[in-house]
């Protein structure tokens, strides 16, 4: 909102020169006279009047450096008739042609009624002419002024307001809501944007559960972590969720899924990785794919934690026009805890900054040591990346999605 009308005004003891436009039928006035003028500047503030004598002069005479409009209540409504008998309705038709202007209202004492009602319509303020001098003129402009640019500021602030609760809403409402009806498997996520007040970021993870019984996991990240990205890992999520469900896995699923980032992309040099894994009905095995993206870690029962395979991964999405992705099948036994993660956790530093960074193998024995101390599901995860945020020295720079899937039956 330009608050340049309502610049110069007068704090502490300081001097400001104040432009008041004047709209009254008698050039005459007592507005005009020497007296009030002079009044005016002994107070501490000189005030500039123009003055209009009708509203289409006073059309012309506002202009950006005029602070405060003074309307004198008994106006012949040049434009009135259009509204009927209406007495504000030349105050109406100044606050419609100066919405950011403070404006007040000038009226006989015998119509304190009529006055009382403007400012109910808009005005800041009302002046009565016989009690007018020009302390209480000066007093008045610059009240109007402060109090039309606190009420600028409170309309900022509530549309301000309503625009993060818009966003939230909207952002919410595009993070996964996972599939797991008739699993046995436990789910957590951690999810963490990099930009500043934001809920959504250039990650993406999904979790769903087919009708032939398998869990379908995945885990992205769009390079970059602006909106653009966050609103192209929302259309990679779902179109994933879409492929899994149409039948697609492995290599067919990823290469549709190129095709989808070629399309969607604003730029050849954007690119995601991901990774994949489908877990068989009976939770023991999965089949593992990755798009350039870290392996998954897994804890198997009564093992420590480590890295599932990564030689046989392909590139990352929308780097190379004919890429392959091969599915490696992984055994993952009866109990187990398999954490998948985006780079965001793994590339902070290990002591601060300067420090080499993470790493990996700094994750898997950060997560070794968790769960020695009995951390499962959603408290591991939200330990893992607060400890990565205090190893970092300070917040981290990139967006982090981490997310748990777990089984703890050892029959079947």
């Amino acid at each position: 909102m330009d608050a340049t009308p309502m610049t110069g005004t007068v704090t502490g003891t300081d001097r400001t020169d104040l432009t008041l436009l004047v709209v009254e039928d008698d050039p005459a006035g007592a507005l005009a006279v020497p007296e009030l003028l002079d009044a005016a500047d002994a107070a501490g503030t000189r005030v500039r009047i123009r003055t209009a004598r009708n509203l289409t002069e006073a059309e012309r005479l506002l202009t950006d450096d005029v602070h405060c409009v003074l309307v004198d209540l008994s106006l012949p409504g040049a434009r009135a008739g259009a509204a009927g008998d209406d007495p504000l309705a030349p105050l109406r038709h100044i606050l419609r042609l100066a919405p950011r202007h403070a404006v007040l209202a000038l009226a006989g004492s015998a119509d304190a009624e009529l006055a009382a009602e403007a400012v109910r319509v808009g005005a800041q303020d009302h002046l009565f002419r016989e009690e007018l001098d020009g302390r209480l003129l000066s007093r008045a402009i610059r009240y109007a002024v402060e109090r039309k640019r606190a009420d600028a500021v409170q309309v900022k602030l509530a549309e301000s307001r309503l625009r993060a609760q818009e966003n939230a809403r909207l952002e919410r409402g595009l993070l996964p809501t996972p599939l797991l009806e008739g699993s046995d498997l436990r789910f957590a996520a951690h999810y963490r944007p990099g930009r500043s007040r934001a809920l959504l970021g250039g990650d993406f993870y999904d979790v769903v559960r087919t009708p032939d019984g398998t869990v379908h996991a995945m885990i992205g990240d769009v390079c970059g972590h602006g909106p653009d990205e966050a609103a192209l890992g929302v259309e990679l999520r779902i179109a994933w969720r879409a492929l899994t469900f149409a039948g697609l896995c492995g290599d067919e699923l990823l290469s549709t899924m190129q095709q989808v980032l070629e399309h969607e992309r604003e730029s050849e040099e954007i690119f995601a990785t991901l990774c994949t894994v489908d877990i068989a009905p009976d939770g023991r095995r999965a089949g593992l794919c990755l798009a350039g993206h870290p392996s998954p870690l897994i804890a198997r029962q009564g093992r420590t934690a480590r890295l599932l395979p990564y030689e046989d991964g392909g590139p990352a999405l929308g780097l190379l026009p004919r890429a392959r992705w091969p599915r490696r099948q992984v055994e993952l036994g009866g109990a187990w805890s398999l954490l998948m993660y985006t780079d965001g956790l793994i590339e902070g530093r290990s002591a601060g900054p300067g420090s080499p960074r993470l790493g990996q193998d700094g994750m898997v024995e950060m997560i070794n040591r968790q769960l020695a101390s009995g951390l499962r599901g959603e408290e591991l995860l939200e330990a893992a990346v607060t400890e990565v945020r205090s190893l970092n020295g300070g917040e981290l720079t990139d967006d982090v999605a981490v997310l748990a899937l777990e089984r703890d039956r050892t029959r079947g």
